[in-house]
């Protein structure tokens, strides 16, 4: 039909590519059209083949799940616009009033902070164990125990859980079992392989690697918890966005290089550092005194791209925080640039001084999150700082 200039303006269609796409394209719609209603209705009745709504749906935050589904060895994935969101919405699904949640002391504050959100305000009991020893959670077991909490490098302390101990017995009582691999990513860890229902990312750290995106993605063993926790997600808004799934997708794609190269980095730097005469203790599971270190041995590909280490108190931290001079002061942690960070202040500062220490996490403690720069002008800086 022949139409004004006002209505031409507004329908500006997309040529045919012809060929394949390379990169994914970055669909930045928020509805979809269809030729009649029923087909609209058929659409946003679930998880069909067509796409109707970015708030349900987008082809480029399908690829990024597709993709992150293939890397962890899951069924399907969820992405949502934060790592918290992920975590919340998982928990969210699976929990009701009255039901306990078992999960490890050495947390991420942010988690730590929506179970403690979960057990005054929701009526959900929490129990911390130190999850090293599958006797301990044998031991928290409860009639109404739904769900096991753990992190495959736990930050910022470096501990690695008895994954396929831990996980075992979560099966056995019927709990849903729930892993954080944001420090390990799929390089070096991959939990469904030893147990885990859903596998949990901060795709803002090493999947999008470049300090430019906040994102989070849910990895799900089984097809029915994803449909469950999705619903939940488009019930409370936090699926991803098509232009954050994109930028996650571009780290994605040399997440090998970044990883492998932040790991030997961090190594380096927890093994000066332990030989330091001003730091009290390396937090580092590739350090053979680290309590974990067997463990991170047998169950891991590589000790992670972050160190943590205790000075005398926290003055000594803030001083050498603010001696750094390449090490950029900032939080967060997976990027190209180097970071560090008081933990006790920002990443855990929802945690009181018994949880802190409980963690393992000091007035003194300073965490490292290791970009790509050369290893020797990082450590010129640590040595001078803490010089």
């Amino acid at each position: 039909m022949t139409t004004h200039p006002d209505t031409r303006t507004v329908r500006i269609g997309a040529p045919d590519p012809g060929g394949r796409p390379v990169a994914v394209p970055i669909h930045q719609t928020s509805i979809f059209a269809f030729d009649g209603p029923a087909d609209v209705a058929d659409a946003m009745s679930g998880l069909t083949g067509s796409f109707s709504y970015s708030g349900y749906a987008n082809p480029t935050v399908r690829a990024l799940e597709d993709a992150m589904t293939g890397l962890e060895g899951g069924t399907a994935a969820l992405a949502t616009g934060s790592g918290s969101s992920a975590m919340s919405s998982v928990l969210l699904g699976a929990l009701r009033r009255g039901d306990h949640v078992i999960a490890q002391r050495a947390l991420y504050g942010g988690t730590y902070s929506v179970l403690r959100e979960l057990s005054s305000n929701w009526g959900v009991e929490v129990t911390h164990i130190d999850a090293a020893d599958p006797a301990e959670l044998t031991a928290a077991l409860r009639p109404n125990s739904r769900v096991l909490v753990l992190e495959t490098i736990a930050n910022p302390t470096g501990h690695v859980p008895d994954l396929p101990g831990l996980l075992g017995v979560a099966r056995g009582a019927g709990l849903l079992g729930v892993v954080d691999n944001t420090f390990a990513t799929p390089l070096l860890c991959r939990p469904i392989e030893h147990g885990a229902d859903v596998v949990v990312h901060s795709a803002t750290k090493y999947l999008g690697g470049h300090h430019d995106v906040v994102g989070g993605v849910a990895v799900f063993a089984d097809d029915d918890r994803y449909r469950r926790t999705w619903e939940q997600a488009v019930r409370f808004g936090t699926v991803a966005d098509p232009f954050g799934a994109w930028l996650v997708l571009r780290g994605v794609k040399t997440l090998a290089l970044r990883v492998r190269r932040q790991c030997d980095t961090a190594g380096r730097l927890a093994a000066l550092l332990a030989e330091h005469p001003a730091v009290t203790a390396v937090h580092h599971p590739g350090l053979p005194s680290h309590p974990s270190h067997a463990r991170a041995t047998a169950l891991l590909d590589g000790y992670g791209g972050t160190a943590a280490f205790d000075l005398a108190d926290r003055e000594a931290a803030h001083a050498f925080l603010g001696g750094l001079r390449l090490v950029l002061n900032a939080g967060s942690l997976g990027g190209t640039e180097t970071v560090a960070m008081h933990p006790a202040t920002t990443s855990h500062r929802h945690l009181d001084e018994r949880a802190l220490a409980a963690a393992g996490i000091g007035p003194g403690t300073v965490r490292i999150a290791c970009g790509i720069e050369h290893a020797d002008d990082l450590w010129a800086d640590v040595a001078q700082a803490l010089g």
